[in-house]
């Protein structure tokens, strides 16, 4: 008897099986989730892998922030939980060349014959360094460009 009580508080709980599954989101990208039924909140275990905007109640775009793994967690307007989806975020490995120099690790991306500087987790400090200080000036540039100024 207490067997049969034990099975059936634990199918009470359980989650259907859309609800359970896995997803893999590069690093850097987002993607597309899409739920049943609307969401009334929705949480990431662990925000600095992955973060969660919503599009509207039941669409949300995950986007991968670090290498990792995390999970992802929606309550339905009762408090029902009805999503607990398990997200890594793992290096797509799409047209990227890996050069090792010894201990240091510089990371390129590559199309059409051409490889440009791609800082990824993992690579050498001064080469991480260079790439991230040109684009974060590459950044600004475009920032200050765009931001509206005196036009005299």
């Amino acid at each position: 008897m207490r067997r049969i009580l034990a099975v059936l508080a634990v199918a009470g709980f359980a989650l259907p099986a859309w609800a359970q599954q896995s997803i893999s989101v590069s690093l850097d990208e987002a993607q597309t989730l899409t739920f049943p039924a609307g969401i009334a909140a929705i949480s990431v275990g662990n925000p600095a892998i992955a973060d969660i905007t919503p599009i509207d109640t039941r669409h949300y775009f995950i986007l991968g922030k670090a290498y990792g793994a995390t999970n992802v967690l929606a309550v339905d307007k009762s408090g029902q939980t009805i999503a607990n989806i398990h997200v890594s975020v793992l290096n797509s490995r799409q047209a990227t060349v890996t050069l090792q120099r010894g201990t240091q690790r510089t990371t390129y991306n590559c199309a059409s014959g051409h490889c440009e500087a791609a800082p990824q987790p993992g690579d050498g400090k001064d080469s991480f360094d260079t790439a991230s200080g040109q684009i974060n000036n590459h950044q600004a540039a475009a920032k200050a460009a765009a931001a509206p100024g005196d036009t005299k």
